[in-house]
């Protein structure tokens, strides 16, 4: 499974080589591989006639294109301003409720992106072939492909450790631009043009794996919430800057202290651990029918409706566990 970080033609059109040789070596004589864009083939096309971001056909024979359009800027974070919207108004009727959440388009975002990583998994699993996902900057969509397609086939990104080493390979060190795109609260009117909440797309669709796979990962919905928070204001350096450039240059890892590092204290890694978890060595397939994704209602509902009973059920769940 691999990403790019930018389109695989240079500048004016032209070919690039480079690129081809590069991805002539990683597939054998007669072995085929799939090349997934997160972009429209429209807006491939569009980039195209502006000089860059297509591949063409005959400079790949080996390798298929398939569009699997993921939005990723404006329009993605005005659906979810309209889903905080409508979750911030605990007085609307049935009818009221289930428009605006239709009409707020994020669920269908996390179907989108479920999708596209499961096509990629699918690739990977079942057709046994080569992987690459790019889209227009190789820094949002790709990254919430290949992170998530990583999740799906590979027991080991499903642990706590391994989940953390996901988030830091995938997103961290992969360049998402965290300060750009989580610049403000989530909930702020005031937006700038670079904000869009792919990170928090990427932990709701991790949290319906979590839903519908309750046993096969080790962590549990209050690591989500806790990352949610930390990725839009926190007293660690470990989402700040836009890319590792730009943590060099600050000292980020000399001057700040690692999420990670507190995250797997002993007396807090507790509050975050699945007290449900059994290894599961498969690959875990999601159901991406519409009636299968649900609202995440711990963190959209969270500031109107009380958690208390939930979370007291939890700690009873852990005490079975124990005994």
């Amino acid at each position: 499974l691999l990403r790019s970080s930018q389109p695989l033609t240079g500048p004016n059109r032209r070919r690039c080589r480079e690129d081809e040789k590069l991805l002539g070596t990683i597939l054998d004589e007669g072995e085929r591989g799939f090349i997934i864009d997160t972009r429209s083939a429209q807006a491939a096309k569009q980039a195209r006639m502006g000089g860059g971001g297509t591949e063409p056909k005959s400079s790949y024979p080996q390798w298929r294109r398939l569009h699997r359009a993921l939005d990723r800027g404006r329009s993605l974070q005005e659906s979810f301003v309209r889903l905080v919207e409508a979750c911030g108004e605990p007085a609307l009727s049935m009818e009221r409720w289930l428009s605006r959440l239709e009409s707020s388009r994020w669920l269908g975002h996390v179907k989108a992106a479920l999708s596209t990583a499961c096509l990629a998994a699918q690739c990977l699993d079942r057709e046994e072939a080569k992987v690459l996902v790019h889209g227009a900057e190789g820094t949002d969509t790709t990254l919430l492909v290949t992170a998530l397609a990583q999740l799906i086939l590979d027991p080991s990104c499903r642990t706590l450790e391994g989940f953390q080493g996901l988030l830091e390979r995938e997103w961290i060190e992969a360049g998402h631009p965290f300060q750009l795109r989580c610049a403000r609260s989530a909930s702020s009117h005031a937006r700038g043009k670079q904000e869009a909440p792919l990170f928090l797309l990427f932990l709701d669709c991790v949290w319906q794996l979590s839903r519908q796979f309750p046993f096969s990962l080790e962590f549990g919905e209050q690591l989500l919430l806790t990352l949610f928070d930390n990725a839009y204001a926190s007293a660690y350096g470990t989402f700040l800057c836009n890319n590792e450039k730009e943590r060099s240059l600050c000292k980020v890892k000399e001057s700040t202290h690692s999420l990670w590092a507190w995250l797997n204290q002993p007396e807090e890694k507790q509050k975050f651990l699945n007290p449900l978890y059994l290894h599961n060595p498969l690959v875990i397939w999601p159901s991406v029918e519409p009636q299968s994704i649900q609202l995440w209602q711990g963190l959209f509902l969270r500031w109107i409706r009380p958690s208390q009973h939930l979370d007291e059920a939890w700690v009873e769940i852990q005490k079975l566990v124990e005994g």
